[in-house]
């Protein structure tokens, strides 16, 4: 069981050449190394949300279905440390989204700032907020661990770290100032725009390397996001106060933020790599 899912990421990661692919054939095996490799790398998020799209909303046996989720993300989370998909150094800085997220979540919803609910039963709500929430944000933070490492990724023209940092920490920080005082969040877009403008990504689908806009890249994750944020409202995982009477889709400046939630945990996994490179462990 263990061996099963090493053996199909030795697979995917194995650099030999295919000299003979050309044209058509070649864009046409890409694609689809592509799409198993972006499958590959969702494997918690598609695991766990596949969990938060199936499990009704009265539980199972009892169960609450937050409760239930949590259960079942822990034992997601779990296996894949245990089937060494994940080290113990990620399952760190995933630990670290869930709880950055979770922060996130305990303000949002409070009875001050009410921008969204969950309205169902729970005994793990902490602060009104269920404990399976903070996975939301950590699937994020695992599919870009999991991509790093897949698609052999490498960042060219990345901007200084610290300043990455203060534009990822300033970001966060407009989650919960744009509440008090005007929303910063375009500002914080040029801002990251004109950080980013020169950075590209190299990947490697197959057995050759692509390059990408890392910008781009921001824009498609955000938007992915948001679509399974429709899907997830549409299933009452969680509620805006639109959506209490009827479900309405969720407003597409929602993209916005998530691409900036992206570009923030880019940056934390960014510097994780890039600190632990310096890193000297003796043998």
């Amino acid at each position: 069981m263990r061996g099963r899912p090493l053996a199909l990421d030795a697979y995917l990661l194995d650099p030999k050449p295919r000299p003979s692919l050309s044209g058509a054939r070649r864009a046409l095996l890409e694609f689809l190394w592509f799409g198993i490799k972006e499958a590959r790398a969702c494997l918690f998020a598609g695991l766990f949300f596949l969990a938060v799209f199936t499990v009704p909303r009265a539980g199972i046996l009892g169960i609450p279905r937050y409760d239930l989720l949590l259960i079942i993300a822990l034992a997601i989370q779990a296996w894949m440390v245990w089937a060494k998909l994940e080290t113990w150094d990620e399952l760190k800085a995933i630990t670290l989204f869930h709880v950055i997220g979770f922060g996130l979540e305990v303000f949002k919803t409070s009875e001050a700032i009410g921008s969204w609910s969950y309205p169902d039963f729970a005994y793990t709500k902490v602060f009104g907020v269920p404990l399976f929430s903070g996975f939301m944000y950590a699937a994020v933070g695992s599919y870009i661990i999991q991509s790093w490492r897949l698609f052999d990724l490498r960042i060219r023209h990345h901007p200084p770290y610290w300043m990455a940092g203060l534009v990822a920490l300033a970001i966060y920080a407009n989650f919960f100032t744009h509440h008090y005082i005007p929303d910063l969040r375009w500002y914080l877009a040029a801002l990251a725009l004109g950080l980013y403008a020169r950075t590209t990504v190299v990947l490697r689908p197959l057995d050759r390397d692509r390059t990408m806009p890392l910008l781009v890249a921001f824009l498609l994750i955000g938007f992915f996001i948001w679509l399974a944020e429709n899907i997830s409202t549409f299933f009452g995982i969680w509620r805006y106060p639109d959506q209490l009477g009827a479900w309405s889709k969720v407003h597409i400046g929602k993209w916005s933020s998530w691409s900036l939630l992206v570009v923030m945990t880019f940056t934390i996994v960014a510097n994780l790599k890039h600190i632990k490179e310096r890193v000297h462990v003796p043998a």
